[in-house]
């Protein structure tokens, strides 16, 4: 966990690094370039799948309208360059169907838009004439299309634009029609397109990088502020003396247990402890005595109930609430018991205590019996009622309402 604390705070740091700088300065590098490609791979794997499915299919149309229109020995001479394609496509949009390694991706593409690339221009050059120079055209056109709408790495695209300006210099020297130093031209002016519609790929890549990068500082900032209003709300729900759980949170808890003030079918106990003369111990021993007296009460308590179902509060000063979900009388009267014995037996002082020269603990017990109706606030009463029964009788003890107060033996201070 402190490995990737690290890792996020290094991520962040490269990310704010980044949107620093100048937009055309931004360059992606190790895990934010990985993200990167993650984020966008499927989006880009549908554009090459389809473009490579558009091609394949005007390529069969277009030969299926040439042995239609055009003289048959021409026709033919297109049919076994053209039929290159549609297999090509087919390869490369299998190979785009799922995330592959970085280099055998790059290979498949590169050399799918290649031999379709190579297709075209052989089309025109068997068919010769006017073919030749229009399919060069229709070639280039071909590469251009994919270099505007890939989203694939620049030096991906570059390799694209260089070999199709390769084909089309390469076939342009042999063309009959024009004469070497017009190739060259030719060449040089196509060039001059390519590279600018290049430059606006490589624009396109860096906005769609810097977006992602926004993305990655919003959401990072968003999980802060998440984590923050947490963290405000557990500390509006926490006592921050004994550090359990505070009257607002039970109060909640309460309210979503019993929905809209419906009875809970299963049955709950309710716990309220008061500590016996605690004000007398803050008199003797002071405010700091009666702080650690607390905390260790709290403790105390937290340990003799179910940590995973039961649920304890701080109600307010000296008082603390527990509630006990799917327990029957005797459970309940024994978890009270096992935490009025856990206080006296941890022998905190209390001097000024007429009860005992330690710290005891009064306790009121309360039950909802399963299907039988009520609300918390009348279960709360209810244990209120037998808290102050308790201390009536002489305090240090527990007593379950509408019973006789339950009486253990007690240790007792002997000065």
């Amino acid at each position: 966990m402190q490995s990737d604390g690290k890792e996020d705070r290094v991520l962040t740091a490269e990310v704010d690094r980044l949107l620093a700088r100048r937009t055309r300065d931004i360059r992606l590098k190790g895990e934010i370039e990985r993200l990167f490609r993650a984020r966008v791979w499927s989006q880009t794997a549908k554009i090459i799948r389809a473009w490579m499915i558009w091609v394949a299919l005007l390529d069969v149309l277009t030969l299926a309208i040439n042995m239609l229109i055009l003289p048959e020995p021409v026709a033919l001479s297109m049919l076994l360059p053209g039929a290159i394609i549609p297999p090509v496509a087919i390869a490369t949009v299998f190979v785009w169907r799922q995330p592959r390694a970085a280099w055998f991706q790059a290979a498949s593409l590169i050399a799918g838009v290649f031999f379709i690339l190579l297709s075209v221009a052989l089309v025109g050059v068997n068919a010769g004439g006017e073919f030749y120079e229009r399919h060069l055209n229709i070639m280039l056109f071909v590469a251009i299309t994919a270099i505007i709408i890939f989203g694939i790495p620049l030096a991906w695209t570059a390799t694209i634009a260089a070999l199709a300006l390769g084909l089309y210099l390469v076939f342009q020297l042999q063309n009959p029609a024009i004469e070497f130093g017009s190739a060259v031209a030719a060449t040089l002016f196509f060039a001059s397109g390519i590279f600018a519609t290049v430059a606006a790929r490589r624009i396109m890549t860096i906005l769609a990088q810097k977006t992602f990068l926004f993305e990655l500082r919003d959401r990072r900032r968003v999980a802060e502020l998440a984590e923050a209003n947490d963290r405000l709300l557990l500390l509006a729900r926490t006592d921050p003396l004994t550090g359990i759980a505070n009257r607002r949170w039970m109060t909640e808890t309460l309210n979503h247990l019993w929905g809209n003030g419906n009875g809970r079918p299963d049955g709950f106990a309710m716990l309220m402890c008061d500590i016996d003369h605690f004000k007398k111990l803050n008199d003797h021993l002071g405010h700091a005595d009666g702080d650690r007296c607390l905390v260790e009460v709290a403790r105390i308590i937290q340990d003799n109930v179910r940590r995973d179902l039961d649920h304890v509060a701080r109600y307010g000063g000296e008082e603390f609430l527990v509630l006990l979900p799917e327990v029957d009388e005797e459970k309940a009267v024994s978890v009270a018991e096992r935490i009025r014995e856990g206080v006296e037996a941890a022998a905190l002082r209390n001097p000024g205590s007429p009860v005992s020269r330690r710290v005891t603990i009064s306790i009121g017990v309360a039950l909802q019996t399963p299907g039988e109706t009520g609300s918390p606030e009348q279960l709360q009463r209810q244990a209120d009622e037998a808290l102050y029964l308790a201390k009536e009788t002489g305090r240090n003890r527990v007593m379950l309402h509408g019973s006789e107060p339950v009486v253990r033996k007690s240790f007792r201070s002997r000065g």
